[in-house]
């Protein structure tokens, strides 16, 4: 059995129970879901030896991970998302005034209007990057593109958005 074969019958028969036990550490269904198909998928395109042995152990090892970057990355929202919201209720007052502080969802729209005008591939390499958190190395493997044309297109995108960030902040 091969390991396309493999993965497609675990997957059947264990996809549930991997859903519910992502969605018990992160209280989000929707998500758990998402994270168990990137996590087949990125079993699907790697090139390793699986076998019916390390296949459980594999998938919940990379469930734990996928967890703990959820995690990562909300903590960091958050601590952002509270140091907007102190500082726009006059919390902490320094050299800032309120009227400098820019929220979140407004840097967000700067961002998305200035990857709008960049090429569709850089746009998705910068977001593969910055919101999937994945590395150039894995990004080049999951679009089958060289490793130095993902590097250039992301800094292509990485100097439009702080191009737009500038103006803003």
């Amino acid at each position: 059995m091969n390991n396309q074969q493999l993965l497609s019958n675990y997957y059947k028969q264990h996809r549930d129970e991997i859903v519910s036990f992502i969605a018990v550490r992160t209280t989000n269904v929707g998500q758990a879901q998402d994270m168990v198909q990137d996590i087949f998928l990125r079993l699907l395109d790697g090139r390793r030896l699986i076998t019916e042995q390390t296949l459980p152990s594999l998938v919940y090892t990379m469930a734990r991970h996928a967890i703990a970057d959820y995690y990562r990355r909300r903590c960091v929202f958050e601590e952002y998302e509270h140091y907007i919201q102190q500082s726009a209720i006059g919390g902490q007052r320094s050299e800032d005034s309120v009227e400098s502080i820019i929220s979140a969802r407004q840097l967000m729209e700067r961002m998305e209007r200035s990857l709008a005008r960049l090429p569709q591939a850089c746009c998705d390499i910068y977001r593969l990057h910055i919101y999937d958190g994945m590395k150039v190395s894995e990004i080049a493997q999951q679009l089958s593109i060289p490793y130095k044309q993902v590097e250039n297109r992301l800094g292509q995108a990485r100097k439009a958005v702080r191009q737009q960030l500038r103006i803003c902040v």
